[in-house]
């Protein structure tokens, strides 16, 4: 079933070379880098093949053409890793991650692509796309990190041009030994269907299983920081309610006052029977001398009239 999976999609990526050229090299190249594990040691490869047996780029001289599928590759690298490159910018990783399982794609794979970034740091973008698996992944990090994407952009063409330009020429080193190479391919057809079904076997077997481990301990990581997050937190409450405590003994709380009469507001009226009295003054009034009572009118004060 899986040489047939691997058949299959040969004849998907020769029938789309046919079929558009240099642009087909430009999708399959784009798809790669956007973190979709389609091989380019499939796709690269096998366009030189087919560039040496005249089925694409026909008529064209060894040296240019080869130049020509090695820039249609970086290309197409170059617009797949903008594309994650886009992802990783915008917060969208975890949303790949969630979905891109069903393609493929692994959080362990992107973790170590996260890690390799942390260490080697913009650079990765360039000699990262020589290496595999990581130049699948690496420009998530590129983006999340907000990596300048002029630099980005100038790094991931030359990586993409020289890993390009290298599996094209593996790609047309076979073709032009495909006639001696053949006779060998089909004696030991039987095996190399075997060896490439247990390799392919493999690969899914150890991307799934670290997937699946990659994923379980980013939960538990998750997990772990709530519940310290909460920890803390309530440490902070309690420690504000011994701060309350404390101030609370040191500062007791005051008696209440009497309400006082505000400005504007009629005095209560004494109940009967009862005179109400003056407010007292705290200062100390000082009293005048009395003066004799005034005099009567028509009155004498001797008792005799005039």
């Amino acid at each position: 079933m899986l040489a047939h999976l691997t058949d299959t999609l040969i004849a998907l990526i020769t029938n789309m070379y046919v079929t558009l050229g240099l642009a087909g090299i430009v999708v399959a190249m784009a798809l790669e880098s956007c973190c979709i594990p389609l091989p380019s040691e499939i796709v690269m490869p096998l366009a030189g093949v087919m560039f040496v047996e005249g089925k694409l780029l026909a008529g064209v001289n060894f040296w240019p053409g080869l130049l020509l599928l090695a820039l249609a590759g970086a290309i197409g690298c170059l617009i797949g890793s903008i594309a994650a490159y886009g992802i990783g910018y915008a917060g969208g990783r975890p949303l790949m991650l969630k979905y891109g399982r069903y393609v493929l794609i692994s959080q362990h794979d992107a973790d170590m692509a996260d890690r390799f970034f942390q260490k080697w740091g913009s650079a990765t973008a360039f000699f990262s796309r020589l290496l595999p698996i990581v130049r699948t992944y690496i420009s998530l990090p590129a983006g999340i990190t907000k990596m300048p994407l002029i630099k980005f952009c100038i790094y991931t063409f030359l990586g993409s041009f020289l890993w390009c330009f290298l599996l094209a020429y593996v790609g047309t080193v076979v073709g032009n030994n495909l006639a001696a190479l053949t006779p060998i391919f089909r004696s030991f057809e039987v095996v190399i269907i075997i060896a490439l079904v247990i390799l392919l076997a493999l690969y899914i077997w150890r991307h799934l299983r670290n997937d699946r481990k990659a994923r379980a301990e980013q939960a538990a990581a998750t997990q772990q920081q709530q519940i310290s997050q909460q920890n803390q937190w309530a440490q902070q409450q309690q420690w504000g309610q011994q701060q309350w405590g404390q101030s609370q003994q040191q500062f007791p709380q005051a008696q209440p006052m009497p309400p006082q009469q505000q400005w504007g507001q009629p005095q209560q009226a004494a109940p009967w029977g009862e005179s109400q009295r003056p407010p007292q003054q705290d200062w100390v009034q000082v009293q005048s001398p009395q003066q004799p009572p005034w005099p009567s009118q028509g009155g004498n004060t001797n008792g005799s009239g005039r």
